[in-house]
This record gives C-alpha cells, structure tokens and sequence, in this order.
C-alpha cells in the first residue's frame, strides 16, 4: 500500500473512533502533527490535548476500526469517489471556515466545490406551483453569475432546484444524509445520475449508512456551510428548511427567503424569517445580485482595468514645443526672483 493510501486509511479511521468528531478530531490531529500520528501517540500525551478526555483516550487506544475503513478505501477506489479531507485542498472551502465542519467527505461529481459563487436553494417537500415557479425563475436569474447550485436531493424545492440548475446548464451538487451506496428518495436515482455528470454528490457518510432522521440535520450544516447564502424559496413553520436558515446565521452566511401569501402555510416559516429579521427578503435573482455585491464587484473590476491601462499617446497629451517654452519661461522667472531677493 502506497503512502497516499496508507494516509487515507488513518483519515477514515479517525471518523470511526467514538468521541471523536469534527471538532475533536481537528484537535487531535492540530496537536498531533497529523492523522497518522494521532494513533501513535501515547496516552498520556493524548490526555493533555484540550477538549480530549479519558473515554476518548481509551478509544484511541484499544478499537478495532482499520479493518472497516480498509472497506471504505475498496469502495471509494471501485465507485471512483474523491474523499476530500479538512486540509486538502479540494476540501470546500468555505465549509473549513465552520468550526464543526466533517473531517472528511465523500464526493463523487465533476463540480469545482470552490467556485466563486455558490448559493443553496432550500424548502419545504411539499412544494406548489408558486414555489416550483420561484425555483426556476430564481435559478434562470442567476445564470449570468455562473453559480453553483447546493441543495438537499429532497423531494419538493429540493428537487426543483436541482432540475432548475440542470435545465439552465449550471452545475449543482446534492448533499446526502446517507452513504453515496445509495439514493433517498429512490425516486431521484435518475436525477441524481444526472447529477453526477454536471454537479456531484456530496456526503461525510460511509457506504451502508441508511438515511436515518438524524442525519439529516447534520447534511444541513454542510449546505449552509458551503454555500455564500442560503436561500429558503417556500416553507412551513418547521422543518428542515428552517433549521438550514438557523445554521446559515450562526455561521455568519447571508440568508434569503421567498415571501409568500399571509396565512399560506407553505410561506408561513419565510415570512417568518423575514419578519424576526433573520432573512433578507428577495423577489428575484436581482435582489439576490445585488445583496451579495456581485454586480458593484463586476463593475469595479472593469473600473480598475480601464484605469490600469490607459493609453497615453504624445500627440494627445504631450506637446514638446509647448511643454519646452513653458519650461524655459518659468526658469526664467525664477532665476530673476531669486537674483532680486539675494544679490538686492
């Protein structure tokens, strides 16, 4: 075994080790000087680190878990996905900016995850007409910006989102409450294949992890944490939309939310967001543009090349008779001056 796979052995290891998670585990490895040297390391050293107690310790010390993540290194290199550790620099990197971001995805697509633009589109499963319509306008708006498209893969704006994105040639990536084994819902393994070709999907799940309730609030910090903004097109007055809004704020993205009727209770969590200020209210992709600055940015930019590179000709700006005689004259007057004043 290589020294590549020797190293990702260790990586895929450490998420299996209990106690150990995202926030620990970067510890660990900080303190360490590595992943590998984290299961070198002796225990009364491990139990010096902060933040790592006693149980984790012993975790550490006495498991069992190479023999599964040599599994998971059989199945990354047989479905060809890219496992994107915190320090790689493929690694999104906005998402490494969150202090609980995974210390390992799974990624299997063509998108560049770094982009300069990136934006999640979320809401609720059960989208209406005026919430699919919001999708595509939204989506169709943004086209110029060439951005990136991250959502969910979950039925309703989830879905839409992502058909929005493929319909207008842009790329869009899907994050996963499970391992990349599978598709949930079973009804977008088509989607998803097209996905795959022009976006990606995107987990920190090993294969043979069932798409359980718990997951799912998880995946939702990767959305938020990757994109620029979060943008809430139609939901209810809970959910996991709402929750994606919530992790948006705390990690100090933009959030916008679609309006909707008064008493729609499809609208009722983004007229929510609007009203307790925790989302900027937006009609179009317009608003969107222009609350992220991304027109003043392609404004200024062109500003500082024209004046970067202005072309100074000499029969425009520069006329050697002229420019000698005004010369000649003011050293003139200013020899006179200076004789009258020293010499009297």
């Amino acid at each position: 075994m290589d020294f590549v796979m020797d190293e990702l052995i260790y990586k895929i290891a450490l998420t299996l080790i209990p106690g150990v998670g995202s926030v620990n585990g970067k510890s660990l490895v900080a303190y360490c000087g590595g992943v590998k040297a984290v299961f070198m390391e002796k225990k009364r050293a491990l139990l010096k680190i902060p933040g790592i107690g006693e149980q984790t310790v012993n975790a550490l010390t006495n498991h069992n878990v190479f023999e599964r993540a040599e599994e998971e290194l059989l199945f990354i290199e047989k479905n060809k996905i890219a496992p994107l550790f915190y320090l790689d620099k493929e690694y999104p990197i906005r998402l490494k900016q969150c202090h609980d971001s995974p210390l390992l995805l799974y990624y299997k697509g063509t998108a560049d995850l770094n982009v300069p633009k990136v934006v999640a589109m979320v809401g609720t499963r059960k989208a209406t007409e005026y919430g699919r319509d919001m999708c595509r306008k939204i989506v169709e708006g943004l086209l110029e910006h060439n951005v990136l498209i991250v959502s969910g893969l979950a039925y309703g704006i989830d879905t839409w989102s992502h058909k929005a994105a493929l319909d207008n040639k842009l790329e869009t990536v899907g994050v996963l409450g499970h391992g990349l084994d599978r598709i949930y819902p079973f009804a977008n393994r088509s989607l998803a294949e097209k996905m795959s070709e022009s976006g990606g999907l995107l987990c920190e799940y090993m294969s043979n992890t069932t798409p359980d309730r718990e997951n799912f609030p998880m995946r939702n910090r990767i959305i938020a944490g990757m994109s620029d903004a979060t943008i809430v097109v139609e939901a209810g007055s809970t959910g996991g939309a709402l929750i994606t809004a919530e992790i948006a704020n705390s990690y100090n993205r933009d959030v916008f939310a679609v309006p909707g009727r008064l008493g729609d209770p499809h609208s009722e969590g983004c007229n929510k967001l609007i009203k307790i200020n925790k989302a900027a209210l937006i009609q179009s992709a317009k608003d969107i543009s222009y609350l992220l600055n991304w027109d003043d940015l392609k404004v200024k930019k062109n500003t500082v090349q024209r004046q970067l590179f202005v072309t100074l000709t000499p029969d425009k700006y520069f006329r050697p008779k002229q420019h000698q005689f005004c010369l000649i004259w003011n050293l003139k007057v200013f020899y006179g001056v200076f004789r009258e004043k020293f010499t009297g």
